[in-house]
């Protein structure tokens, strides 16, 4: 017991010393059996293997800092919070569809064109249809032209969009004639716009009394739309519109003419400029009968087609 004892004091002087000392201290009295109570807790002593950093293992295991675990930590509750953000947002959304689906049901592009493309062919059937004059470009210049292709994208967009359509067919339109090409030009998919086109004059397609010439210079203000009627517009822009051009030719061949009832239902509007004036691009004249076959309502077929420009405004909304 001494040689060990020897060998232990040896390997380790001052844990030795230690331990003989607690020994000593705890039992100072012990009967005998000091050493081997020494040794025994000699052998309880466990051997971490690690007497240095040093010693630390090393490859797949990962000893981190007191500092690198809080910023590890504080990266993942960053990562939390925004999986719970983007979440959040993916139910908002979802609710949002749905609430947008309740309201009214969402077609795919393909079911909404085939609905389009059936109102449309209905109403050559049942619906007004309205004539766009090309006859008398011969009046326009090249600018002109241009602006009155773009015109009618507009009015067949609109017509499109229109909960109760209008049927469209453009009249004196001669293939290689400069409105034309403008039209193919300057509108894709033109070929496939599902209106009429005709060299034919609107003289010849129709009868007579059904005819309706919408002019700014006639007498008449119109009063109602008759799905049973051809309303004609002159096809001119601003311009190039020559005083009751339009107006004499349709009293040529004994028309029933009208004019949109902007003096029955606007007033003057004070401006700048002092300008005013009841001649509208077709397009907007356009506007104002779509909304009225839908609305039945004049004023609010004026104020969706008349523009602030022409320097009219509601009788109601009028300084």
């Amino acid at each position: 017991m001494k040689h060990a004892e020897h060998d232990t004091e040896e390997s380790d002087p001052v844990g030795g010393a230690d331990r003989q000392w607690e020994c000593e201290v705890a039992w100072p009295d012990d009967g005998g059996d000091r050493e081997s109570i020494c040794e025994s807790f000699r052998l309880l002593q466990i051997d971490t293997g690690c007497d240095s950093p040093k010693d630390l293992p090393v490859g797949n295991e990962k000893w981190y800092s007191r500092n690198v675990l809080r910023k590890q930590r504080h990266w993942e509750k960053i990562v939390t919070a925004k999986k719970k953000k983007r979440k959040q947002e993916k139910e908002r959304r979802k609710a949002k569809h749905a609430e947008d689906k309740g309201a009214a049901h969402q077609h795919s592009k393909r079911v909404l064109k085939a609905i389009t493309k059936e109102r449309l062919l209905a109403a050559k059937e049942a619906a007004p249809w309205l004539c766009v004059d090309l006859s008398m470009t011969s009046h326009m210049t090249k600018k002109e032209i241009s602006r009155l292709a773009a015109q009618i994208r507009r009015l067949y967009g609109s017509n499109k969009k229109a909960g109760k359509p209008f049927w469209i067919c453009l009249t004196g339109f001669v293939a290689g004639s400069p409105i034309s090409e403008e039209c193919f030009r300057m509108n894709d998919g033109f070929s496939n716009y599902l209106m009429d086109t005709t060299p034919e004059s609107y003289l010849d397609l129709f009868p007579l009394e059904t005819i309706v010439y919408l002019t700014p210079d006639s007498e008449n203000a119109l009063q109602d739309i008759d799905p049973h009627r051809v309303y004609v517009l002159g096809g001119l822009v601003d311009e190039s519109i020559q005083k009751k051009l339009t107006l004499q030719k349709a009293q040529e061949h004994s028309l029933q003419t009208a004019r949109l009832p902007i003096a029955e239902y606007m007033v003057k509007n004070a401006n700048v400029k002092n300008y005013h004036s009841e001649t509208l691009a077709i397009n907007q004249v356009f506007d104002v009968l779509s909304t009225y076959y839908e609305t039945q309502s004049w004023p609010e077929a004026l104020k969706a087609g008349v523009p602030p420009g022409k320097g009219y405004v509601l009788q109601e909304t009028a300084l």
